[in-house]
């Protein structure tokens, strides 16, 4: 097993890939630090104010001189990053080499968009009735049978009490649910003294089938449970006429982000779910990148790839934009990573971004979408949102990911409404909670596989997924969502 790992020539750190004690000899280096899993350490002399290079990349400077084998983390090394940056377009052009297609078992949706599970969702506009939405969940299990995958309701606060911006951004990202393809039929509950109005939502969701979207005011019923059962069976009967069938994974969407990281993310799972990106491209199919702060550091892994000069200013804009949201409210920007990530391994925001966007593989670039907005361009895009887990996975799903490759050094058990895979970036992690966890890109760490080989097995479990397996998240029942928000609560 190998102790250290040099990720690029120009490195002056290497990551230790398991606990190192002082004395083991790396590269030529004595280690004179105890070095814990997914730390660093100094590969050469690192004069104060000097670069710390990872990732071939700047990630921070030291703050002291740091010798060599000395340990390299948050007491001797700071940021760069300071505000906004005029980026240049330096297009690098990159190619992806065709491949055929593989096969999934999906549903056919009416208007012809493919769907990995076939269930009921049940949409509250506000949060007033979520326990309502919850009761008619709970009350009407017996409606899942034949084809029908399952009955759920994402509940939230919001939908009233909301003004200007962040109540047109709970509606579309509501509507931009009731439209998943994985819901062949949804029930839009409402209260109907709300600021999101029955005649507001209609007018954002636009053109709807009625056989496939029912609605129900609580305010103008007797007794909401029963009318709401009444519905949910007119719901049961839409979808039930809907039957796995074989198409190809080109009509994939498959959102990509990470969550509790730590040194070995950019590693092993990052780079991993990177391999299959390029795979899933390559075959026609479509994966989405998130987590906007976590890009910031990392810009040149990205920007230089975007297909044209137009899809370039969408991607500086959305940097510079969400750079410009932290600083309007009087944030700085590199207010990341979290304690678990430091603890994990990750020093600064460069550190985490480097790895984060390890995911992007190295495919072109061909969108960048907004919050809420759908994909509608085939292969690699970048969509506006935050690193917060449950706010960017529900921004994944109301895209249009049909599911979610979630990958973490520290283990997490949510679920976003799109089944999502849990990916652990080590083998530690990967066997003490294997109840959350779905596969293990350990291995790559462990010697056991390699980068290709683990983004190979990725993808069949993606397939396998795609085609009815359960998550582990899914099996436990674990799916919510959470919205962005950003202005004044009445």
């Amino acid at each position: 097993m190998l102790d250290f790992i040099k990720i690029n020539e120009n490195d002056n750190v290497a990551v230790a890939l398991h606990p190192i004690e002082a004395g083991t000899e790396f590269d030529g280096v004595k280690i004179i630090e105890n070095i814990p899993q997914g730390h660093k350490a100094a590969l050469k002399p690192i004069a104060s104010g000097e670069i710390v290079r990872k990732y071939g990349l700047p990630i921070g400077h030291a703050t002291s001189d740091i010798n060599p084998g000395q340990w390299v983390h948050t007491h001797n090394m700071a940021t760069n990053l300071s505000g906004e940056v005029e980026y240049n377009y330096c297009p690098t052009n990159p190619q992806v080499t065709p491949l055929e297609p593989r096969t999934f078992m999906g549903y056919r949706r009416e208007d012809g968009r493919a769907a990995v599970r076939n269930e009921i969702w049940i949409i509250p506009t506000v949060g007033c009735v979520n326990d309502v939405a919850k009761t008619l969940v709970r009350e009407n299990q017996d409606l899942v049978k034949g084809s029908i995958d399952g009955l759920y309701t994402f509940t939230h606060p919001f939908g009233c009490s909301q003004t200007g911006h962040d109540h047109a951004q709970t509606r579309k990202l509501l509507a931009a649910l009731v439209r998943h393809p994985n819901a062949g039929a949804v029930l839009v509950l409402s209260l109907g003294c709300e600021n999101l109005t029955h005649e507001q939502f209609l007018q954002e969701l636009g053109e709807y089938n009625p056989d496939r979207v029912k609605f129900l005011t609580c305010q103008q019923v007797e007794d909401e449970f029963e009318a709401g059962r009444q519905l949910l069976e007119e719901c049961a009967a839409y979808a039930s006429k809907f039957e796995r069938e074989e198409m190809p994974v080109s009509e994939l969407v498959v959102g990509m982000k990470c969550g509790g990281s730590d040194g070995l993310s950019g590693i092993t799972a990052n780079p991993t779910v990177g391999r299959f990106s390029d795979l899933m491209t390559a075959m026609g199919g479509t994966t989405v990148l998130t987590e906007v702060p976590e890009m910031f550091g990392a810009e040149s892994f990205l920007l230089d790839r975007c297909v044209s000069e137009e899809v370039f200013q969408k991607a500086s804009d959305m940097l510079n934009g969400f750079k410009n949201y932290f600083i309007s409210h009087n944030e700085v920007v590199y207010d990341n990573p979290s304690p678990g990530n430091k603890q994990g391994g990750i020093t600064t925001l460069e550190d985490k971004s480097c790895g984060c966007v390890q995911k992007g593989g190295t495919a072109p670039i061909v969108d960048v979408i907004g919050y809420a907005d759908s994909v509608k361009t085939k292969g690699l895009n970048l969509l506006y949102g935050p690193g917060n887990d449950l706010v960017s996975a529900t921004a994944l799903t109301a895209a249009g990911a049909h599911m979610i490759l979630f990958t973490t050094g520290r283990g997490t058990p949510f679920g976003a409404p799109a089944p999502t895979l849990k990916i652990a970036t080590n083998t530690p992690l990967a066997t003490k909670k294997a109840n959350w966890v779905d596969f293990n890109a350990g291995a790559v760490a462990d010697g056991d596989k390699t980068l290709d080989e683990a983004g190979a097995d990725l993808l069949d479990l993606v397939i396998q997924t795609a085609s009815g397996k359960l998550t582990s998240s899914e099996r436990k029942g674990f799916r919510e969502i959470s919205i962005f928000k950003d202005g004044v609560v009445l």
